[in-house]
Formats: structure tokens, sequence, C-alpha cells
């Protein structure tokens, strides 16, 4: 059964920087084998995808050039870098997986396995 765990979250300045980690287990090959995207859900609002990697990356437009995804095959765990803070940035961050196979990171409303979050809070 995979299971995805998020940390990372914090208070922090607009303009900061925090790092998110997702820490996977329960897949059956290694971790670069699997698309896994990072989503946000603010008060009020939907989850909307706002980066994911598989064989290549994706980011939502209003991430680009401040947040980085990347992967850490040897620890299961895929890091979102987030720089430059805004206040819309904040909310919960959660990690999500396909749930079957074939796919990608476009594929948004195929995504599940989500974990409990962990929350963004960007205040002056």
């Amino acid at each position: 059964q995979v299971q995805l765990v998020e940390s990372g979250g914090g208070l922090v300045q607009p303009g900061g920087s925090l790092r998110l980690s997702c820490q996977a287990s329960g897949f059956t090959l290694g971790l670069d084998h699997y698309v896994i995207g990072w989503f946000h859900q603010a008060p009020g609002k939907e989850r909307e995808g706002v980066s994911c990697i598989s064989s290549d990356v994706t980011y939502a437009d209003s991430v680009k050039g401040r947040f980085t995804i990347s992967r850490d095959n040897a620890k299961n765990t895929v890091y979102l870098q987030m720089n430059n803070l805004k206040y819309e940035d904040a909310g919960v961050y959660y990690c999500g997986t396909p749930l079957g196979s074939g796919y990608g990171c476009y594929d948004l409303a195929e995504f599940g396995s989500w974990g409990q979050g962990t929350q963004v809070t960007v205040s002056s």
C-alpha cells in the first residue's frame, strides 16, 4: 500500500523560503518509476496542482521561477523547495501519486494517496 507523508511546513515571512518533503513508502519499484505531485489547498478553495515530477518536471504558472521540485531516490523522498514565498502561497500542501497506471503529471484528476498535508503560513 502506497503511503505518502508530508513535512517541512511552517511559518515564514513574505519573501522567505521553505523546503517541503514527501516521504514515500509502499512502492514496488524505485521512486523514479512513479509520478509524484505537490498540491496546494488555500483556505476555502479546492486543491490545485503546484508541481509534479516523473521523467520530467512541471510547474504551475504561479510558482515558476520560485519553486523547485526534486527527488532523492535513495531516501524515497520528493522535495519542494519554495523560495520568495507570497501570501497567496499559504495553505496546506499535499503530495500525491496517480491511483492507476499510465497516468502522468497532466492527469491531475487521477491523483490520490494523499498524506495528512503540511501547513504553510506566510505572514509578516
